[in-house]
């Protein structure tokens, strides 16, 4: 299970990276395992505002539709929508070319709400 220590995590299982006030979010790589094969993606349009652990969007695997959650507030500046089109890109490469939205980020103080990959490596033990 591969957990990047460079990226920050959820309890919901999303991972994200910040670079200034720009958040490039997806999900990790134990969220696609557990989903299995994903074949659906529905994500939000770019200027949507979002808070803190609001839903944004699904995804469907063949054995569950999972929500989506923001781990940050602020608006979105842009979607992978290709990625709705090629869906397995998630299972394969979830970290890099399957990231889903990026956020410009409103509230800088909720990443401090956030885990490093120690803790979500100890969350995903449990």
């Amino acid at each position: 299970m591969s957990i990047p220590e460079n990226l920050k995590y959820t309890n919901s299982h999303e991972w994200l990276q910040i670079d200034g006030d720009v958040a490039t979010i997806g999900i990790t790589d134990h969220a696609q395992a557990e989903l299995g094969d994903i074949v659906y993606l529905e994500l939000p349009e770019a200027g949507r505002v979002l808070q803190k652990e609001e839903v944004f969007g699904t995804v469907e695997s063949v054995k569950a539709v999972s929500e989506l959650y923001s781990p940050v507030s602020g608006e979105v500046i842009e979607t992978n929508a290709p990625l709705c089109d090629a869906t397995e890109t998630i299972n394969k490469d979830p970290y890099n070319t399957a990231w889903l939205l990026k956020v410009k980020v409103s509230k800088p103080d909720e990443l401090n709400d956030l885990m490093d990959a120690k803790a979500y490596s100890k969350l995903i033990e449990e």
